[in-house]
């Protein structure tokens, strides 16, 4: 239980990171976009800053996430559908036009091919006149996951973990301000998994990469003050509350005692925060508002640093500007007029709360301790451990839904007929048309010499056991190579996991 002496912004932050939380600065307000073409999603952007968020989201489309091209046949059908296709560096040029990115913090959702699109934002910045030491952000860069809950891996664990602990490096020389990774615990719960799963799961990934990058020879308390952590903000609000302040005070003890940190910034879990994507209704949209609003506050009860809200419309199709708007007014209320925000961890001292973190504390060590029985996360991949455990977990939840001993309004119970057509947002097909030209325009234009080059030497350098990457991807974006020439470059070398 917490110490009742115990204060916000000394360890184990089980009350928050900061000594005055919210009362000094809010949470930075994102909302996660992304759709149809770099055109379109910077407009998106845009509107959302004018409209008072507070950082960037950045959402992309499935190819990109699994780096392929748009021209590539594996693409078709998939351009801009669930993000924004970005192809080669002018796509990215496009996507952050107008957006200083030395006063915006970018979180970028993308894992298997986090180096190459982490090149191309630095050197739209440079582009743009901004140093790297002044760029603010996140990059989720989280591939273990990919293997448990989400599927867009493209290369073995071993050679995912080199890129991921070559980005650390990197970013520890030359953008020190970046958050070098976010580890997902959000899609793991979107997969089924309870709350004591989504943070022991996601600290076992956390665990093997600390100790991907202490065998690199990295220093443990420079590059553990920029890892972070997502989490996923459910529906039973107390519960969420305690996982929160849990996940704090579990990762710190897992710095100390496990890795010996003495650096308290590489012992804090800082963390952002999504809505449930997986409670929204088809049924009754309006509902999904409550629900999007019940997770915030856990969120931010809970002592969030970034917090994405959901849109009402999310599960008939990506947002409208008018759901999205909403969404962010959410946040919004919560900051500005709830009064929450006056006082550090409210909730602190509830014997509800208190207890409710004790116990998660304790479910997530003894599932951590199992882990390690079974020789750390990549072996609990490799054997399908954490994959049943979810399993087994979402089958339950299931059940409990269609017995109706678990209750979800609009569906199993107090149900309507409804006969409306919502407005959703209308993805139409000139934009993938455009994307296709542009990328047509950038390979016949760009230096291909330049490009064969920069390829070859990220050839030589994957081959080889001791070179940092990032640099020769780097290389390679600024002479225009898409994210389909490398990434394929480095299936030749590395190859690809089957997931058999």
């Amino acid at each position: 239980m917490s110490n009742p002496g115990e204060k916000a912004g000394q360890y184990p932050f089980t009350r928050g990171i900061y000594d005055e939380m919210y009362r000094s600065r809010k949470w930075t307000m994102r909302q996660y976009a992304g759709f149809s073409s770099a055109e379109d999603s910077n407009t998106r952007y845009r509107y959302l800053l004018d409209q008072g968020q507070t950082g960037l989201s950045v959402a992309f489309d499935l190819p990109t996430q699994i780096g392929y091209d748009s021209d590539d046949p594996l693409s078709e059908g998939e351009i801009g559908k669930v993000g924004v296709p970005i192809d080669t560096l002018a796509d990215m040029e496009i996507l952050f036009q107008e957006i200083p990115l030395d006063k915006v913090s970018t979180s970028m959702t993308i894992n298997s091919t986090a180096a190459i699109l982490l090149a191309m934002y630095q050197v739209v910045s440079e582009k743009q006149g901004v140093s790297s030491e002044q760029l603010r952000g996140t990059i989720q860069n989280d591939v273990l996951k990919e293997y448990i809950a989400r599927g867009t891996y493209i290369y073995p664990p071993k050679q995912s973990l080199r890129l991921i602990t070559d980005l650390f490096s990197y970013c520890n020389e030359h953008i020190p301000n970046w958050n070098t990774i976010s580890i997902s615990g959000y899609h793991i719960r979107e997969a089924g998994s309870t709350a004591a799963q989504e943070l022991a799961f996601t600290f076992a990934n956390g665990i093997a990469y600390v100790e991907a990058a202490l065998a690199a020879g990295m220093d443990v308390d420079t590059f553990g003050a920029r890892l972070s952590f997502f989490w996923n903000a459910h529906n039973d609000l107390l519960e969420e509350i305690a996982k929160f302040r849990a996940s704090r005070r579990i990762w710190a003890k897992i710095m100390k005692e496990r890795f010996g940190a003495t650096n308290p910034k590489a012992m804090m879990c800082r963390f952002h925060t999504q809505t449930a994507g997986s409670t929204l209704t088809a049924q009754q949209i309006d509902n999904n508002v409550v629900r999007v609003t019940l997770q915030a506050l856990a969120a931010v009860l809970g002592g969030t640093q970034s917090l994405h809200t959901n849109a009402r419309d999310e599960a008939l199709a990506l947002p409208t500007e008018v759901s999205a708007r909403l969404a962010l007014r959410t946040q919004q209320i919560i900051g500005f007029e709830s009064g929450v925000t006056e006082y550090v961890d409210p909730m602190a001292g509830s014997e509800v709360i208190e207890s409710l973190t004790d116990k998660l504390e304790e479910e997530v060590f003894s599932y951590i301790q199992k882990i390690d029985a079974l020789g750390g996360a990549v072996k609990a991949i490799e054997t399908g451990y954490f994959q049943n455990e979810i399993g087994a977990s979402a089958y339950r939840y299931q059940q409990e839904i269609e017995n109706q001993n678990h209750t979800i309004v609009g569906v199993n119970q107090f149900k309507m007929d409804e006969d409306i057509q919502h407005e959703t947002l209308e993805l139409g097909s000139k934009a993938s048309q455009r994307q296709l030209t542009r990328l047509k325009r950038v390979k016949s234009e760009r230096n291909q010499q330049a490009v064969q080059t920069a390829l070859a030497n990220l050839t030589i350098a994957a081959e080889s056991d001791h070179e940092n990457l990032f640099p020769y991807i780097l290389s390679a974006v600024r002479e225009y190579a898409s994210i389909g020439e490398i990434s394929n470059t480095l299936r030749a070398v590395f190859g690809e996991y089957s997931g058999n």
